[in-house]
């Protein structure tokens, strides 16, 4: 699997040479107060004032802000121009966020293009990711994968509040599909220093998803798309403001059956040739209000709820029948205030309810059985930005954490009776985290950070890191970053039992611990044309896994990674971009040593070009996937060096006006109708199709 990656560093400069692979990033820098920050073109999750359209990728010199006049709405809210890029943004930090590492950001209008049905389709189109899903909606159980790393080896939040909670097992992992697509302003992805503020258990990186928040006149929009595979899907929106109070609601429902036909020795194959049990429903509601008291102080409320139902797809055989029902719910409530005279300090404390209720359920053979984990967590935050001098900028605070977690299980199977309990546990923690920024100079800065955490399962511990950037030329600038990190176990897996796979829990499960670290250079090769390349790694020791059925700590996992972003702009309403990620997971210990870690492919590649014009767009996707090792679960015929093939799939989105408040949208997925094995005997639908219209009023 190694030669994808000989193969792509040979194809990697045909592919800068050509303008039909890469984009221009809209990289953002000014100058504040004379200082030398480094922020991006959109609103960081701190109050700040409207930034620059126009920038250069690395120039420390100030940029004037070009505001339209008439325009009364934010940055944010306003319309796309002709020449709005159709790619992933790769750019440089907003101003409240550690700058030594970039962040990578996918905006609401990428969003629409590509006709992402869930945070799952946004994010795998992000440099980075490996996302196993299959079909639209499909489970969370098939696995995702950042930098290496399982997805609850990164942080989520909403609107910088976590939400991850501390479940672990597959079936009770974080839901990519919990947030309404229409609720999303935009999607950040960071790495690096970045951990210290967000929580030690990073080892992949923070993925924060900023909610949309009303603005100007109230607007109603509206969507409803039908397609293969019993597809439907509706959703409603409805916000904006009335002088000092914002608002926003959203509504989707989804529904699909996913049933398709799979070729003989796939995984969940029933008796007519048809995947089976991979049908999915969701409602999800989203709400936010916000009101500015005065100047200097705003609050703002925002609510999240799921309902979800849907079958379970693991790699097993026989056929698997257990489903799955989700219910969640987030609520925050934010309290920002600006201290003193000016920007120089900003103070954010928040307050947070998240509950997910996870509940399996299935018969094995004429048995029964269920299991329930029901986690609710308080949580608190006081967050103070705080510019020192003009060359020193501080960011430091408090997280607290109070995670309940009731877990019921039961089964009907003689040999399990004894399995049967209810296990009430809880876990409180506590972490002081701050991250330092200083400006050596115009063209070099440091970041340092610490995270101390005191846990009340697993002690007290110090996680450090540290960032700098160095701008050789205007055009050119060179990062790096280390971070130490450390993922508890989560409650389930110290005392749960998990009836649909029959794995036993450990209370003496020790935590993973470890350290993750990058390398990178960013270059404008001209005014239309920007890439970023980057090298990380990390290095996990005691990494949770299942041995002879029961939760144990496997070993030690190395990787070793190469990450690339390419933007061009092409002309006025064209562009491309190209996001190529190298991954080598290797298992260090054990009886997989040596091996790639299950589930994540050597080599993927996306890139894209589109053209956008007064209201029409069309969009193509190419996506390739040099195939991931299968391990878990596998056919008894298979090996435990076996890859599934690569693959190649194609997709095209467009958008036709049909009038200046209608429009028709169009999405044709996997063109080359290929029917390729995703990972672990689980195969794609092949060709399908989902056409919509969307509204404004």
């Amino acid at each position: 699997m190694k030669k994808d990656f000989l193969l792509l560093t040979v194809a990697l400069p045909l592919l800068i040479a050509s303008p039909s692979y890469a984009v221009e990033s809209e990289i953002e820098q000014r100058n504040t107060n004379k200082s030398t920050e480094v922020i991006s073109d959109i609103p960081s999750l701190s109050e700040i004032e409207l930034p620059a359209t126009n920038a250069e990728l690395l120039s420390q010199q100030s940029v004037p802000i070009q505001v339209n006049p008439e325009e009364t709405q934010p940055e944010a809210e306003q319309t796309p121009s002709d020449d709005a890029d159709i790619s992933i943004e790769a750019i440089a930090e907003p101003d409240n966020l550690p700058q030594s590492t970039p962040t990578y950001v996918i905006d609401r209008e990428e969003i629409k293009k590509q006709g992402a049905a869930s945070l799952a389709d946004i994010l795998k189109r992000m440099p980075g990711f490996a996302i196993n899903d299959v079909g639209h909606g499909a489970d969370i159980h098939t696995g995702t994968y950042y930098r290496g790393a399982s997805i609850n080896q990164s942080v989520f939040l909403i609107n910088g509040r976590q939400i991850n909670t501390n479940v672990n097992i597959y079936h009770g992992g974080t839901d990519l599909n919990s947030i309404p697509v229409e609720a999303i302003e935009r999607v950040e992805l960071y790495s690096g220093t970045a951990s210290a503020l967000f929580g030690s258990s990073a080892f992949g990186g923070v993925v924060n998803i900023i909610t949309k928040e009303g603005y100007g006149k109230p607007k109603l929009s509206a969507s409803a798309e039908f397609g293969s595979l019993s597809l439907n899907n509706q959703q409603v929106t409805y916000g904006g403001s009335s002088d000092k109070v914002k608002y926003n609601f959203s509504f989707e429902r989804f529904f699909t059956d996913n049933r398709y036909r799979v070729p003989v020795g796939a995984a969940n194959r029933d008796e007519q040739g048809f995947l089976s049990n991979a049908d999915t429903a969701t409602s999800t509601y989203f709400g936010s209000i916000g009101v500015d008291l005065n100047q200097k102080n705003s609050l703002n409320l925002d609510v999240t709820a799921l309902s979800s139902r849907r079958g379970l797809i693991y790699f097993g055989f026989p056929l698997q029948r257990d489903r799955l029902d989700h219910d969640g719910l987030n609520i925050g409530l934010s309290w920002k205030t600006r201290l003193g005279n000016g920007e120089s300090s900003n103070l954010t404390t928040s307050i947070g309810y998240n509950q997910d209720y996870f509940s399996t359920y299935g018969p094995t053979g004429s048995f029964y059985r269920t299991g329930a984990l029901d986690t609710q967590q308080l949580t608190a935050r006081v967050d103070h930005e705080w510019k020192i001098t003009a060359n020193n900028k501080l960011r430091w605070g408090l997280d607290l954490k109070n995670t309940d977690l009731t877990g019921d299980v039961l089964s009907t199977n003689p040999s399990n009776i004894a399995k049967n309990e209810t296990e009430d546990r809880s876990l409180f923690n506590t972490a002081l985290f701050a991250v330092n920024t200083w400006n050596i100079s115009d063209n070099f800065l440091i970041d340092l950070g610490l995270r101390q955490t005191f846990d009340s399962q697993f002690g007290n511990y110090l996680n450090p890191s540290v960032g700098l950037r160095y701008a050789v030329t205007p055009l050119i600038a060179v990062r790096g970053s280390w971070a130490g990190a450390q993922r508890n176990p989560g409650l389930d897996q110290l005392y749960v039992y998990d009836t649909v796979h029959g794995w036993e829990p450990n209370p003496d499960l020790r935590p993973e611990t470890g350290s993750t670290w990058s390398a990178g250079i960013d270059v404008n090769f001209s005014q239309n044309l920007i890439g970023q390349f980057t090298y990380f790694g990390s290095s996990i020791g005691d990494r949770l896994g299942v041995i002879a059925g029961k939760w144990a700590n496997i070993g030690l996992v190395d990787t070793n990674s190469l990450e690339a972003a390419l933007q061009l702009k092409i002309a006025t309403g064209w562009s491309t971009f190209l996001n190529y990620t190298y991954t080598d997971s290797q298992i260090k210990t054990g009886t997989e040593k040596g091996l790639q870690l299950g589930l994540i492919p050597y080599s993927v590649l996306q890139t894209g070009v589109g053209y956008e014009n007064s209201g029409w767009q069309a969009n193509l996707y190419v996506t390739y996937n040099s195939g991931a090792r299968r391990s878990i679960f596998a056919n008894s015929n298979d090996k435990p060096t076996d890859f599934a093939p690569s693959f190649v799939n194609l997709d095209l989105s467009g958008r036709i006006p049909l009038t200046s408040n209608l429009g028709l949208t169009v999405y044709l997925e996997n063109l080359l109708d290929e029917q390729y094995e995703r990972v672990n005997r689980i195969y794609s639908p092949g060709f399908t199709f989902r056409l919509g219209l969307n509204a404004n009023f």
